[in-house]
């Protein structure tokens, strides 16, 4: 049985038709559904069983033929808004729940697969897995990075598998329940197909219009990473997961008109609201991924966002 923490959710959600693909016929999603709009993300998958958030620590504790059948847990749960500041909330959700599952797997011998972000690293220029880089913008950043902290302090070498994986600017199918924080890609298609054009942020931190650089990684790549692990059990540590290749957000826009054959840009003023709180630059250094023997390949944004709109939309007839 493999658990999947935040199964409901954009990232765990493929990583559940993941496990599927490949021949997993037991797998529990573990999610709050209180927002009920990420059902979709489900409804087409065949799961075993599907478990509250709040419910998993007790039958993990109280269960143990539960806890004995359970292979890995792969824990994608969070609140991954960088605009929520309830650091109560925040730490709470992302930083304690993650404690209580890592335990629980070392105790166990249980492999545990766990969400970082690459919001640990904040406005750095450099990112690599290393203390000195690390400078959260945000509490949402700080939560994650506190936990990996934490696991560099209590499982620095643990018996059985412990993986935290910084995820960059992911982008994909199932993410539309996300709202405001979809990817750019997201938004930018809907944007083209209600009046026609994609808007962009205007220059900011030295960049011109849209020439922010993220590392637009594909979910879909993403789990391809997670599923790697799983087959190396005997590989732990935090790594970066992401292309290891900046692009701006003009190549993500290019690539939305380009695929829905219509188009143009506009470029918005930057909001008050994010300055001072905004990665204006990121990408993944793969240095130590490529060095534990994960080779998996990471496509560009130009072939990332076509395979993610034919799902999205709907193939193009071309």
């Amino acid at each position: 049985m493999y658990i999947v923490t935040g199964g409901a959710g954009f990232i765990g959600s493929n990583l559940v038709r993941a496990l599927a693909d490949r021949g997993c016929d037991n797998i529990v999603v573990v999610d709050d559904l209180e927002d009920g709009h990420k059902f979709v993300n489900i409804s087409d998958l065949p799961i075993a069983d599907y478990m509250d958030k709040d419910e998993l620590p007790e039958r993990l504790a109280t269960d143990s033929g539960f806890a004995k059948g359970v292979k890995a847990i792969l824990h994608q749960g969070a609140c991954s808004a960088t605009t929520e500041w309830n650091g109560r909330y925040m730490m709470k959700n992302n930083y304690g729940y993650s404690q209580v599952l890592l335990h629980h797997c070392l105790d166990h011998g249980t492999p545990y697969l766990y969400a970082s972000s690459a919001a640990v690293y904040g406005g750095a220029q450099q990112f690599v897995e290393d203390p000195v880089f690390e400078n959260p913008l945000n509490v949402y950043g700080y939560s994650k990075l506190q936990f990996d902290r934490y696991v560099r302090r209590v499982a620095p070498n643990p018996d059985s598998q412990v993986v935290g994986l910084r995820y960059f600017n992911v982008y994909g199918p199932r993410e539309q329940h996300k709202g405001s924080m979809a990817s750019t890609a997201f938004h930018f298609s809907n944007q083209i197909l209600a009046d026609g054009e994609a808007r962009l942020f205007e220059g900011s931190d030295g960049y011109g219009d849209g020439e922010q650089l993220r590392d637009f990684v594909y979910v879909g790549d993403v789990c391809n990473v997670n599923l790697w692990f799983l087959d190396h059990p005997d590989v732990s540590g935090i790594y970066n997961c992401g292309t290891g290749r900046a692009q701006a957000f003009n190549d993500v826009a290019n690539a939305v008109i380009k695929w829905h054959g219509k188009g143009s840009i506009r470029y918005i003023p930057f909001p008050e609201h994010l300055k001072g709180a905004y990665q204006s630059y990121t990408q993944a250094d793969l240095t130590q991924l490529r060095a534990c023997g994960c080779d998996v390949e990471f496509r560009p944004v130009e072939d990332g966002v076509p395979a993610y709109l034919d799902e999205l939309c709907g193939p193009r007839q071309r």
